[in-house]
């Protein structure tokens, strides 16, 4: 309610957890509720949109939300801590507790983006495939904070898939502090593979890089634009169009690691084909749109 009044930008730390928690449940339901109750701002200020800080993570999702959706919201965020500690069956993640209450049950997560959506594990396991997956949920999070309107903030060696730094245990004056394990230092050599295509920094960074391009040559993303968190006809697909000064683009992105279909109904009906901005692809708008494992694509219509 302050954000106007007494600050013209301010995190978002609410897109933030439940982009997370979108990866974790592989439904979009809460994320897109959510924010088509709250994004809106007043004219002339903006969110800063970002999956990761220095500091925690702390499920800071509004439990009368989760009610909507019939999500109990103790137990929710119960799951989202085992999930991203890696202690759910199945997890990918590699986080850590940070201010773990024995007395609650509550605690947030500490860990670098590229842990938590499971490049450690997979590199651990030596995993193509994982790792695959792990690259596209880091590109498909970071994506939707860049296509946003608002500011995007990418966190320092997010943008090159920099893993958890363990080191900070054996320091004395940080080893409580589990939220060092996602304040590595600077690494020379994973900045120099930011340019290889064959390395996981460089499968990061250039995807991020382009990103980056394409939103600067739309005035779509402009924060003066206008939002609609739109309904994709389907749970593990998130909707969003924007539009302004003249141009509209829908981003959808799948929040599963399978191939997802989005029914042209759910698409604009007064538009045959379009551009998906990331591609360059011209797509013909027929029947269905199918997004990949957690594929995202921004279509332009003009």
């Amino acid at each position: 309610k302050y954000i106007g009044r007494e600050c013209q930008i301010s995190y978002h730390p609410t897109l933030m957890v439940l982009l997370w928690e979108a990866l974790a449940t592989r439904k979009t339901e809460l994320l897109a509720l959510t924010m088509a109750r709250r994004f809106a701002l007043p004219p002339g200020t903006a969110w800063v949109n970002y999956i990761r800080v220095h500091d925690d993570i702390g499920w800071s999702f509004a439990d009368e939300d989760a009610a909507i959706l019939h999500i109990n919201g103790f137990a929710h965020r119960t799951f989202l801590n085992q999930f991203y500690t890696g202690r759910f069956p199945g997890s990918f993640a590699r986080g850590l507790p940070f201010n773990y209450n024995p007395q609650t049950g509550d605690m947030r997560i500490s860990g670098t983006a590229a842990s938590l959506v499971g490049l450690e594990s997979a590199i651990a396991a030596a995993d193509a495939v994982q790792i695959e997956l792990a690259i596209r949920r880091l590109l498909l999070i970071q994506g939707l904070t860049i296509a946003a309107q608002g500011i995007p903030l990418l966190y320092l060696n997010d943008e090159l898939g920099a893993l958890n730094d363990y080191g900070y245990q054996h320091d004395p004056a940080s080893a409580n502090d589990s939220r060092w394990v996602h304040r590595p230092c600077f690494d020379p050599a994973l900045w120099a593979q930011r340019t290889d295509p064959q390395t996981v920094a460089g499968r990061i960074y250039q995807p991020i890089q382009h990103m980056i391009a394409v939103r600067t040559a739309h005035p779509t993303f402009s924060a003066a634009g206008k939002t609609r968190w739109s309904d994709a006809g389907n749970p593990h697909v998130l909707a969003i169009e924007q539009s302004h000064a003249g141009e509209r683009v829908v981003i959808l992105a799948n929040f599963s690691e399978v191939e997802q279909e989005i029914e042209r109904r759910y698409l604009p009906a007064d538009e045959a084909t379009c551009t998906d901005l990331l591609s360059g692809e011209a797509l013909a708008l027929v029947d269905t749109l199918r997004l990949p494992p957690y594929g995202i694509r921004w279509l332009l219509y003009s």
